[in-house]
């Protein structure tokens, strides 16, 4: 029993209905593939170059009861990126995006250049925005959805490395807030901020991370799981929120 006879949270029944993450073959982005179907969400798993990976990931939701299915496409390319969302339809529609996929370079200010700069940005930052364009004239009149988008405590507290990231990310969140207002009611828009979850994948090194983590510890992936499947079935009345799951470290 909840205190003083309140009822639990209504959370939405996800059967019947299809999520797309984007990165979704391995690391975080596998998480977020099996929590989605651990909720009761069937999965469209995209990948770029990680195919052995995605039809891992797929197996393991198919395990869970749930159907998987493979897209490939490398959003560096605008024209492969603005054909996701048609490709996913053809498989049904569509409920949830998730942005995930994303490019993680140490690259401070002076080692920036032009190439290093636009692949971020594209990746990060314009292949998102296409997507949900693309999601939101998806959804119909009367329907509602969902858009999560995987931001990083750095986005809101830019610092000096990992430059073409970090300003990539920034606008994922001002795009996280723009898009929540553009896109109401129907359509949710919402952004999960992480902090020391797993090793750096590009591998920078992780001795000093937990330095400035007031909750002193690296997440469990489970809880990535939870905050995400509380913001991919809890209230449609949040939106334009941005949870920081990171131990803390972006009040420091």
């Amino acid at each position: 029993m909840c205190p003083e006879g309140r009822n639990p949270i209504n959370m939405i029944d996800l059967t019947g209905k299809t999520v797309l993450v984007t990165g979704g073959a391995r690391r975080i982005g596998k998480s977020l593939v099996i929590a989605a179907a651990k909720a009761g969400a069937d999965v469209i798993i995209h990948y770029n170059q990680s195919h052995e990976d995605a039809e891992g990931t797929c197996s393991d939701v198919l395990a869970l009861g749930r159907r998987a299915r493979l897209l490939c496409a490398d959003l560096s390319n605008p024209r492969e990126a603005a054909g996701v969302i048609p490709q996913a339809l053809d498989w049904g529609p569509l409920f949830g995006l998730v942005n995930n996929a994303a490019i993680f370079e140490q690259i401070d200010w002076n080692a920036s250049d032009l190439e290093s700069w636009n692949r971020h940005l594209m990746i990060n930052l314009s292949a998102p925005l296409l997507l949900s364009q693309a999601f939101a004239r998806s959804v119909p009149p009367q329907s509602t959805g969902r858009i999560i988008n995987i931001l990083d405590w750095r986005a809101l507290r830019p610092g000096r490395d990992h430059l073409p990231y970090t300003v990539s990310k920034a606008g994922l969140a001002a795009l996280t807030r723009s898009l929540a207002q553009s896109l109401a009611p129907n359509i949710t828009v919402n952004g999960l901020a992480l902090g020391a979850i797993l090793p750096p994948s590009d591998g920078a090194d992780s001795h000093d991370i937990l330095e400035n983590v007031p909750a002193g510890r690296w997440a469990e992936l489970d809880e990535v799981e939870q905050a995400f499947e509380f913001l991919l079935r809890g209230p449609d009345y949040l939106t334009g929120e941005i949870i920081h799951l990171d131990g803390g470290r972006h009040v420091v």
